[in-house]
């Protein structure tokens, strides 16, 4: 709903579209920076409690942002909102790895990336007709009956899990993160921010932090985990992927709107077909998953997700709504097959002990691949050259499948 509306946002709050832009980079940014942190405090607080608090605070940021009426005020009401998603999602997915048999894994992430997907597919449908008929804030006060709902059933269903002792939270390392994330998407996204000074900062940042994790007995990044060739690979695979995601979901609108004059109407649908395939893929890709193998569904994730850009591109020569339609039916076809792989990769690669921290890097990889997406379209005017970029990203992920290969010594380990 945000990317369907971000335009109208700019328009109604009277400024640019990238300093808009900032509603979705703020969001990511602190997705991005806390999701590690949250994942080890749900191995000490109980992944179930954690879920509750975050659901809540999302709840109730959600509603504030309905009362911001100037750009500053979205912005941080947004962060609120993004530190209960930050809270609230690593430890969903750690609890699906605490609960279900190893050999289940994939399929079930497929089932929750369905459902995960119809949200995000109905998202834009509902929101381009809300926004048309009752004005952007009705994109937030939407949320308000949904997160209550969420926050009901979390509570009567989500099974409790004991809590772990002697584990320290790392909050200097977060911090660090989240000072160095700013920064570099600031520099990026304006560069009138970009100079020796920042560059500096961000340079000894990025020392504090790495000497902090090395230091730390309990880390926010465990640099080690990073030597397992399965858990490198579905991280970066993850990245890549959801770079080329949002990347699609946010210039979609702004390239179909400003340049071809669609409605917001017809740009919800198109991202509807877009997130409906995404979706239906992810359940279809978890179901593969024991008769293909995760190598082989994330390489054919790549295949397609290029194929798909490489028509983003004769969107300039054919700009029909079957054409588009067409090409974002494959893109989202191929966002979505891989992604229950990866998902399972980066679970199965680490002891269930861990499942809370790898859960946490995992889900930092995805938000830092959809802040990306959302530097790499505020700068990239002509859209030409993103969507190059875009197959260059395809192209670097066909090599990592290689990565999600599995022997029966590493299974045996990770059980």
């Amino acid at each position: 709903m945000i990317a369907v509306g971000l335009p109208t946002i700019a328009d109604a709050l009277g400024v640019p579209l990238s300093q808009a832009s900032w509603v979705i980079t703020i969001y990511l940014i602190v997705m991005a920076a806390l999701q590690p942190i949250a994942g080890k405090m749900g191995d000490i607080y109980g992944k179930r409690t954690m879920f509750l608090l975050g659901m809540l605070l999302f709840l109730v940021a959600a509603a504030a942002c309905m009362f911001s009426f100037n750009l500053i005020w979205l912005i941080i009401f947004r962060a609120l909102q993004a530190i209960g998603g930050a809270i609230a999602a690593p430890n969903a997915s750690a609890l699906i790895r605490d609960v279900v048999p190893k050999e289940k894994l994939a399929q079930t992430f497929g089932m929750f990336g369905l459902l995960m997907g119809l949200g995000a597919a109905i998202g834009p449908l509902i929101g381009s007709v809300l926004i048309g008929s009752l004005g952007w804030t009705s994109i937030f006060w939407i949320n308000i009956p949904f997160a209550l709902f969420s926050l009901v059933a979390a509570y009567i269903y989500l099974p409790g899990t004991r809590n772990s002792t002697g584990i320290s939270l790392d909050i200097l390392g977060s911090v660090y993160l989240i000072i160095g994330l700013t920064i570099l998407t600031l520099s990026v996204t304006h560069p009138e921010y970009f100079n020796v000074w920042t560059m500096a900062i961000l340079a000894v940042t990025v020392f504090l932090f790495i000497r902090q994790e090395l230091r730390c007995r309990e880390p926010l990044i465990q640099f080690t985990l990073f030597k397992i060739p399965m858990f490198t690979s579905a991280n970066l695979a993850i990245l890549l992927s959801n770079a080329i995601m949002y990347s699609t979901i946010l210039v979609m609108p702004v390239l179909l709107q400003k340049t071809y004059h669609y409605s917001v109407q017809t740009v919800g649908v198109l991202l509807f077909i877009f997130s409906l395939a995404m979706s239906a893929c992810s359940w279809f890709g978890g179901s593969l998953t024991e008769k293909l193998g995760k190598k082989k569904l994330v390489l054919l994730s790549f295949l397609i997700s290029g194929a798909a850009v490489i028509g983003f591109l004769g969107i300039y020569q054919y700009p029909t709504f079957l054409y588009i339609a067409v090409v974002l039916l494959v893109g989202g076809i191929g966002a979505g097959i891989g992604t229950p792989s990866m998902q399972a990769a980066s679970m199965q690669a680490v002891p269930k002990e861990m499942s809370g921290v790898a859960s946490g890097i995992f889900s930092t990889f995805r938000y830092i691949g959809g802040m990306a997406a959302s530097v790499m379209v505020s700068l990239m005017l002509d859209y030409h050259w993103l969507f190059y970029c875009l197959i260059v990203m395809a192209v670097i992920g066909l090599p990592l499948s290689r990565g999600f290969a599995e022997n029966r010594g590493e299974r045996a380990k990770t059980n």
